[in-house]
């Protein structure tokens, strides 16, 4: 079997998180080397390239909220950080804001999260039905009481968001190694990986970035990773007519949501409850006519001239408490999550890799992810945080 030598830290998964702990690695002075295994180099199943795009700060939990807060302040900067000799990236993060719309029956629900939300640090406000029309006039708010607005919140564009990381990565070093993962040595640590055409890799510090695939890294090492695939279909449609302005993120009260993307199109999506776990990529054609234009015309009349361009579906990686998996597994030194995070990894990707790189830089973290801890449900642990779409 061919061998592939040795690397200080190798990270398996290519995708948003794990060019990020590459990127903040290296550029917070790691000089060893940094080796991205991803097995799919076109990215053409990656969660991060068929996501919905949403960067937002509106959590109830204090570690969500500190993250992705400063991963905002990142994407608020990240063409620029993200520039390589010279030419700046082009991640089309726009700050217009995510707006929860509640009705009579979730009224209770969303005012009492706010106040939550604000205890925790996040930046909302709570919005009368005039000034919500002051966002997007269009909409019907009949049925309205009031909205939950973050300002500071936005979308950015996934693909190039993706592209822009791995590119700067790998200008200050990392590896990308287009190869997959077969086996994890260990003996009592991890000691190396072996992949299907590299062979056998030696290291002592494996970065779990597998996303939706993570449970099967943990297979590999014998080392549980409670990661469940779960499909999310999303629908890009056209707008009936030229719009004057782009839509912050609208999140109906019935869960369907848009944002505005290029050409005068919108992008829509509605988490599904009873969605079965699995790797399903396939993708109901029939959805959009079916379950979301009657809603969506119903908020916004005009809606009833949207045409369907695409549809596709990605995989959300989804926690038993639905939030991210971050820190050193409980059973097995040497091995680093960063996954789990349930349709949340693009928008907490600049603060993961920046926290999972400080751990192994064995500097001060910035922030407190303790309660992100891989064994906390083990400990009875788990994080409640309602502030999920």
């Amino acid at each position: 079997m061919a061998n592939g030598g040795r690397a200080g830290v190798i990270i398996v998964g290519g995708g948003v998180i794990g060019s990020s702990v590459a990127y903040h690695l290296l550029a917070g002075g790691y000089r060893d080397r940094v080796l991205v295994v991803e097995r799919d180099p076109t990215y053409r199943k990656s969660s991060t390239r068929l996501a919905f795009g949403g960067v937002r700060q509106q959590y109830c939990a204090e570690v969500n909220v500190r993250m992705a807060q400063m991963s905002v302040a990142f994407y608020e900067r990240f063409d620029d950080l993200m520039s390589v000799e010279g030419r700046p990236a082009a991640g089309r993060f726009r700050q217009r804001g995510y707006l929860f719309l509640a009705d009579g029956a979730s009224t209770g629900r969303l005012t009492d999260r706010l106040r939550r939300m604000r205890s925790a640090g996040a930046v909302a406000e709570a919005l009368t039905p005039e000034e919500i029309r002051r966002l997007v006039p269009e909409l019907n708010l009949s049925d309205v009481a009031l909205g939950i607005f973050g300002p500071k919140d936005g979308y950015g564009d996934p693909p190039a968001i993706l592209g822009a990381f791995r590119a700067k990565a790998a200008s200050l070093g990392a590896e990308f190694l287009a190869d997959e993962l077969v086996a994890v040595e260990r003996d009592g640590r991890v000691r190396g990986v072996a992949c299907r055409t590299t062979g056998r890799i030696a290291t002592e510090t494996l970065v779990c970035a597998a996303g939706a695939f993570s449970a099967r890294v943990g297979e590999l090492a014998g080392a549980p990773i409670p990661v469940t695939p779960v499909r999310q279909q999303l629908v890009r449609a056209s707008l009936p007519r030229p719009w004057s302005y782009e839509f912050p993120v609208v999140i109906d009260p019935s869960g369907v949501h848009w944002r505005s993307a290029e050409a005068n199109t919108i992008v829509i999506a509605k988490t599904e409850a009873g969605e079965p776990p699995g790797e399903r990529f396939d993708a109901d054609a029939d959805s959009f006519e079916r379950d979301l234009k009657p809603v969506l015309a119903r908020r916004l009349p005009e809606f009833e001239g949207l045409e369907q361009i695409a549809v596709w579906s990605g995989l959300y990686e989804m926690s038993p408490d639905h939030n991210g998996l971050v820190g050193p597994h409980p059973e097995l030194p040497g091995l680093h999550l960063a996954c789990g995070f349930s349709g949340h990894g693009l928008m907490m990707a600049p603060a993961t890799g920046r926290l999972v790189a400080e751990s192994l830089l064995g500097v001060s973290p910035t922030i407190d992810v303790a309660p992100l801890s891989p064994g906390r449900f083990a400990a009875g642990r788990p994080i409640h945080d309602d502030a999920m779409i």
